[in-house]
């Protein structure tokens, strides 16, 4: 399993009877996590502290229980990259603390290719991976198909000091803008993705993972450059293997490029125990 071990700004402090307890900066949240099936505590004391508690309704979505009064967003800090965080719906704070590790992945890739690198980010919500790779020293092309989304991601690439990297950023289908890029003949060198199980595009277009990933996988391997440095996915789809991912990658890019395969389970380490949360997916192919 591959862990976020290198936050300072960012703890999972505890979990317990399908919940999780976590330092976001100096704030404190309690979240729903499904995975945590069991009612053991690390430490007691630590759910005494809470700041914000979302809690889930049984007919879908939750709200936000504030125990004190806390900024409209706050800013946390991984290595040299910032980013906003705030509670919003459905739970999320903008951020996926797990993803950390590939953030870091990717950024040694752009380094040690010592020559100018374009990077697609599909899916690609609040920007962080954007970020990563601009400040690794990549150009960027960010899309996302909810305008609200990436216009935060913008704000994330200026609070990280970016603001005069070459990002594109494109509200759009995903699906449609791939096959756009393929007709104009624009090339990659490396592709990131974090497609969700169900969604919509900005004009209502359906997405299922199940029916659509292979199909997009096969429209991204034809913008790849002549020498792609990576091809990330991320999943987390419940019942997607990292395996899965991994045959994926193998039949459409390693077949033509070689390189190596490889994918494994996220996870966040739980600063109370000795446990690990598993956080998804992820598979890579680099060359």
């Amino acid at each position: 399993m591959l862990l976020a071990k290198d936050w300072k700004d960012f703890e999972l402090l505890d979990v317990s009877n399908g919940e999780k307890l976590e330092r976001w900066g100096n704030f404190v949240l309690q979240r729903p996590d499904p995975q945590v099936i069991w009612p053991e505590k690390g430490d007691e004391k630590l759910w005494h502290k809470i700041d914000a508690h979302y809690h889930r309704s049984e007919s879908g979505g939750g709200k936000w229980e504030f125990k004190k009064q806390l900024p409209e967003r706050w800013t946390v800090n991984y290595k040299n990259l910032k980013f906003y965080v705030k509670t919003m719906g459905f739970k999320h704070t903008g951020l996926f603390p797990e993803q950390a590790v590939n953030w870091d992945f990717m950024m040694e890739k752009i380094k040690s290719a010592k020559r100018p690198i374009n990077v697609l980010n599909l899916f690609a919500y609040t920007g962080a991976a954007s970020v990563a790779c601009a400040a690794a020293g990549a150009s960027v092309c960010h899309v996302d198909a909810a305008k609200e989304i990436v216009r935060r991601a913008k704000e994330n690439l200026e609070l990280s000091g970016l603001k005069e990297k070459p990002v594109r950023f494109i509200t759009d289908d995903v699906i449609k803008f791939v096959k756009r890029e393929i007709r104009r003949g624009r090339k990659y060198d490396g592709i990131v993705m974090d497609p969700p199980s169900f969604g919509r595009g900005p004009n209502g277009e359906l997405w299922k993972l199940e029916n659509q990933l292979y199909g997009l996988i096969d429209l991204c391997a034809q913008v790849l450059s002549d020498k792609p440095i990576f091809f990330l996915i991320n999943s987390y789809t419940t019942g997607f293997a990292p395996g899965i991912l991994e045959n994926l990658l193998k039949i459409k890019v390693g077949k033509k490029y070689g390189g190596r395969v490889s994918s494994d389970a996220l996870g966040l380490p739980i600063k109370s125990s000795n446990l690990i949360l598993p956080c998804g997916v992820v598979a890579r192919w680099e060359a």
